[in-house]
């Protein structure tokens, strides 16, 4: 169905790794701090630190909820789930409003980049939109077309009347143990309904994927670039902290979509090694690497725009949304009042590191 090597990721990906050549010159401001006050040994340490910190955070986020399907409390049925999910709805949420899209507005309106064209209209927000509604585009059609291919697929071959056999408007459905007949529609719309909401599952988790790994490598290559020991240091937790509940948030929608062993590798590497190779990368280039330059600024700018974009859509109407217009919520007061609950606490943790972050 959905197949995780495509053109779009490989463009992507490419577009990504040329981000630092594209910054690497004309650089319209200084740097704030000077090499005197730069320990570039110390912040050798802590990148090396964030590194690894980061790595196992990452890798232990996004698998405790496909780990967890294997215990009884934390599969998608029970309310642990929902609550869980919602906790993680409430992390990516802050992650695009109070994260993201600060930082986009800062690069944006930043005195360095000039004051046109950036400084006479509002970029920031209305490149979060475009990147809203086009994630939106791209959801529902996706997943229209998928679910007419899986259905155009799963129509009975013609000749197979021994199993099959279309009589005024009813499928009958005869074995060798039992005869009985049930409606055609009846008999469709419950493997179409629960194929089509896999589907619906597997494009949310790898619209959301793309959303944090262009943000993962942006905020990767700014801290291995950095120079700074007094600027790495609260970032090695807060970025710790960070890509454990995004990777619960990511856990969860990928533990629904039912992927294959080899697909749900993948997914789970690309996520945890995406920041480490960011730093990496950033450590790399930090010689020519700028972050302070004018096309720095405006690419920052421009990708943290499209990410958050991304990040509030998935969150509010691929995840929140769906789960608390979910029946079984919507039957118990409880189970809504906990999920609220949640949601706000994750939302909070995730706010709270911005004051490091």
């Amino acid at each position: 169905m959905c197949k995780l090597k495509n053109p779009f990721f490989s463009s992507l990906l490419l577009l990504l790794l040329y981000l630092p050549v594209l910054v690497s010159a004309d650089c319209a401001c200084e740097n704030e701090l000077g090499d005197s006050s730069s320990n570039k040994t110390k912040a050798l340490k802590y990148k090396l630190v964030a590194i690894s910190s980061i790595l196992i955070a990452s890798a232990l986020g996004v698998s405790l909820p496909i780990l967890g399907k294997k215990i009884p409390t934390f599969q998608p049925e029970n309310n642990v789930f929902f609550l869980i999910k919602a906790f993680a709805g409430g992390v990516i949420l802050a992650t695009g409003f109070v994260h993201i899209l600060p930082d986009a507005y800062e690069s944006l309106s930043s005195p360095c980049i000039g004051e046109k064209p950036w400084g006479v209209f509002p970029f920031t927000g209305f490149l979060a939109m475009v990147s809203a509604i086009v994630t939106m585009m791209i959801d529902t059609i996706a997943t229209s077309f998928y679910k007419r291919s899986h259905f155009n697929k799963a129509l009975p071959v013609n000749g197979d009347e021994e199993m099959l056999g279309e009589h005024g408007g009813h499928v009958h459905v005869h074995t060798h143990a039992t005869h009985g007949h049930a409606h055609g529609s009846a008999f469709v719309s419950e493997d179409s309904g629960s194929s089509g909401l896999i589907i619906r599952q597997r494009i949310i988790s790898q619209v959301l994927e793309v959303g944090i790994v262009v943000h993962s490598v942006i905020i990767g290559i700014a801290l291995g670039a950095s120079q700074t020991a007094k600027t790495i240091k609260p970032l090695v937790a807060a970025l710790t902290f960070h890509q454990f509940f995004e990777g619960m948030g990511l856990g969860g929608c990928i533990s629904q979509a039912k992927f294959k062993t080899r697909a749900i590798g993948i997914m789970l590497l690309f996520f945890s090694f995406t920041t480490p190779m960011g730093i990496a990368f950033g450590m790399g280039v930090s010689k020519i690497y700028n972050e302070n330059s004018s096309k720095a600024l405006v690419v920052e700018g421009i990708f943290n725009s499209l990410s958050a974009g991304i990040l509030i859509y998935m969150s509010l109407v691929d995840q929140l949304a769906a789960d608390f217009m979910n029946p079984r919520m919507q039957s118990s007061i409880k189970l809504q009042l906990g999920c609220n609950l949640s949601l706000l606490l994750g939302a909070a943790c995730m706010s709270l590191l911005a004051k490091w972050f």
